[in-house]
């Protein structure tokens, strides 16, 4: 048929175009516009082929092949088709799995079935020769497409550009109007609104007294007590470097049953505003705060489906700032926030493990065995709070003050 499909291989694509404007083949070095860059490749596919589009196959690899939060913009754009492949981490690196493989598979059904006159190839990879010489022996015609190279060179297999019928290059100011390099700022939040205090969170002191308390404690408890009923000596389990909140309660506590703080017991918690004493128990108050899910319905669940599919980018402090923003706006109760305020920088359990299973639909679970990276909590509690101080215009002290 008259017509022509775009096959993508992203991870050439768009590390390609990271080596071009940002120095190095990161991702994370780069902003794309991915509506602006499906917008060009089809004009540009049209304008080369002279033939309309029938349909733009994007290729990715996705840890544990979960789609990411730009794979879900895509999806439901006009015209486009996401496949991934497997997102592994070997000696440090991530490495794509299955991803040449389906986009041979692809480039070979399409020119069997003759459901396009040309195919574009966005690629670098000689693996995908075979499926080139295929799609050309069914009368295909198969048009080569190449990232300008940061260094003038080929970054392509020469087999994929001497097999090819048509190559032309996506030069920098084509790439420039959907890719741009990020500034690196050193800043543990995204622009326009800082968050110094993620970093001060990070790096805040723990107070002497606490780490030789917990020193003393470790040097009082040589064995576990299981082992000592046998009567056979057996190491405990190395001391923290730092002891957590828990750790901190269970010193205070005085008797024999130390590991089980009383009520009266305080938890230690780091917040910008440095160190911030809190009941063991939770407030009262928290019980009757209700959830996120409590709050919606369903007409406002499908809606915020759409929302995130479309409009959210999934960064941790953003992910943070839109629960916040949808819980608050549906509060009918407005004192709860007032109350929770108070509570700061504790969230109540209810409302932070809702909080954590809703950041776990944009893939910050997949490549981390289920547990969230340290910093990425911080970052999507401090983005809760901060659209909650929005909202209440609350200013809170930096940590430095």
């Amino acid at each position: 048929m008259d017509r022509c499909i775009v096959l993508v291989d992203a991870g050439y694509l768009l590390g390609a175009a990271a080596s071009l404007l940002a120095g190095e083949p990161s991702r994370s070095r780069i902003t794309v516009d991915h509506a602006a860059l499906i917008q060009g490749l089809r004009e540009r596919a049209e304008s080369d082929t002279r033939q309309p589009l029938l349909r733009i196959y994007w290729f990715d690899g996705a840890p544990d092949r979960v789609p990411q939060p730009e794979h879900r913009r895509l999806r439901v754009m006009p015209r486009v088709t996401v496949r991934l492949g497997a997102l592994t981490r070997s000696d440090g690196r991530w490495a794509q799995k299955g991803v040449d493989a389906a986009m041979h598979a692809e480039l070979t059904e399409l020119a069997r079935n003759r459901a396009c006159s040309d195919i574009v190839l966005v690629t670098g990879d000689g693996d995908l020769l075979p499926g080139m010489m295929a799609a050309k022996e069914h009368g295909v015609a198969v048009h080569l497409w190449a990232v300008q190279a940061a260094d003038g060179d080929y970054n392509q297999s020469e087999d994929l550009v001497a097999e090819a019928d048509e190559r032309r290059v996506l030069d920098r100011a084509w790439i420039t109007q959907a890719v741009r390099a990020k500034e690196v700022t050193g800043v543990c939040a995204p622009p326009p609104v800082p968050r110094p205090e993620i970093a001060a969170i990070l790096s805040a002191p723990l107070p002497d007294s606490a780490l030789a308390a917990a020193a003393e404690r470790t040097a009082e408890e040589p064995r576990h007590p299981a082992a000592a009923h046998n009567g056979t000596a057996e190491r405990s389990p190395a001391a923290k470097g730092v002891p957590t909140p828990k750790d901190l309660a269970a010193l205070r506590a005085p008797g024999p049953h130390a590991d089980r703080p009383p009520a009266s017991a305080t938890l230690r918690w780091s917040s910008d505003k440095g160190w911030v004493d809190r009941p063991v128990a939770e407030p009262p108050d928290a019980a009757s705060m209700p959830t996120l899910a409590q709050l919606t319905t369903a007409e406002q669940r499908w809606a915020d489906r759409e929302e995130d599919i479309t409009t959210v980018g999934g960064d941790p402090f953003e992910v943070g700032q839109v629960f916040a923003r949808r819980w608050v706006e549906r509060l009918g109760d407005q004192s709860h926030i007032q109350k929770l305020s108070a509570m700061y920088p504790r969230i109540p359990h209810r409302i932070d493990g809702e909080l954590l299973r809703y950041a776990a639909r944009f893939g910050l679970l997949a490549h981390k065995d289920d547990q969230i990276d340290e910093r990425d909590r911080y970052a999507i509690r401090a983005g809760f709070w901060r659209e909650l101080d929005q909202r209440t215009g609350t200013e809170r002290a930096a940590a430095a003050e």
